[in-house]
């Protein structure tokens, strides 16, 4: 175990090297230029900027040589400073990288993984059920809804939602994280946040079980049409026991390998979502550094990202032996 633990250690560093060296070239070939951007917002304020001015602007933020060499050796020094656990500053928040990261990220991890939870808990059970019932009322109403909640964008679907629970019943806030008429602290502030995070969460909730209802049913399908499962049933095992801890154990190993991209997303934020309310997450964050060519944030957020996908697809990798004992990892 050890062995391969350390196995998969290395060949995730080179995994990292690579997926940085992409983010990098790519960046730099982005056309918004927030150095440009910036000189163009002075001169239309009735500033005059030199071109003195702007190569040292430039060279300040280690964009002034964008030829191959100055290219790479931006590129190593960057590298070297993720060695050292520095992301780099924004341009736009003037602050470092890691500390935007870790401000906007608790609403976007908040959302993710409540909904996530819910997820699990509805589409898992919906899955198995639709399974167990093939070809039954109770199958194709399942199916039904959950094409339905495929089929709806989440722009679309969370408007309708914001339009319906907010605007007309009242029932929730419509946008923001908290309320701006009042002064709230401790734990009325919590619940003040989460009840704002109703309607998001409600929309992520329903438009993510589809798939994972589906994965889940087709994997019991197949599973329950396997011989040990008629083995089973023939030594006179209840059609619970047969279905909850023979079935479903074997389901798993399919749902672990969709867990790999449970990690990131857990901390990446929805960006649409975000948008539709108003959430301060790091989705909007993200998209909002994008727009204005904010370059440090975009490698640095995107590196994190990088890290937290190599973690996930480790720990999926280990938890294959849990979930089945005929996995060997070596």
């Amino acid at each position: 175990m050890l062995k391969y633990i350390l196995k998969r250690i290395l060949q995730s560093i080179l995994i990292l090297i690579g997926v940085s060296m992409i983010i990098y070239f790519l960046i730099r070939l982005m056309p918004v230029d927030f150095i440009q951007s910036k000189i163009d917002a002075m001169n239309q304020g009735g500033a005059t900027v030199s071109q003195e001015t702007v190569d040292n602007m430039y060279a300040m933020y280690g964009l002034g040589d964008n030829s191959f060499g100055g290219i790479l050796k931006g590129y190593f020094s960057w590298l070297g400073a993720l060695f050292q656990f520095d992301l780099g500053t924004s341009f736009v928040h003037a602050t470092p990288v890691a500390d935007v990261i870790v401000e906007h990220m608790g609403v976007s991890f908040a959302v993710a993984l409540i909904a996530t939870i819910f997820e699990f808990m509805i589409a898992i059970p919906l899955g198995i059920t639709a399974a167990t019932h093939q070809y039954s009322l109770r199958d194709y109403v399942v199916t039904i809804l959950v094409m339905v909640g495929i089929s709806l964008p989440s722009f679309f679907f969370g408007q309708i939602l914001k339009d319906l629970l907010a605007m007309k019943l009242g029932w929730f806030p419509s946008s923001g994280l908290i309320d701006a008429t009042t002064v709230k602290e401790g734990f009325a502030k919590t619940l003040d946040q989460l009840w704002h995070m109703v309607i998001p969460i409600l929309t992520i909730v329903i438009l993510s079980i589809g798939p994972r209802m589906r994965m889940t049913r087709t994997n019991m399908l197949e599973v329950m049409n396997s011989d040990y499962i008629r083995t089973a049933r023939a030594k006179g095992l209840k059609e619970k026991t047969v279905i909850n801890k023979h079935a479903f154990r074997n389901t798993m190993i399919p749902l672990v390998t969709s867990m790999a991209g449970l990690l990131p997303s857990l901390f990446s934020g929805a960006i649409i979502t975000e948008q539709v309310f108003g959430l301060p997450g790091i989705g909007n964050v993200a998209l909002d550094a994008m727009n204005r060519g904010d370059i440090p944030f975009i490698m640095g957020y995107n590196m994190f990202l990088a890290l937290l996908s190599v973690l996930g697809v480790l720990l999926a990798d280990l938890m294959y032996g849990i979930v089945d004992p005929r996995v060997k990892l070596e």
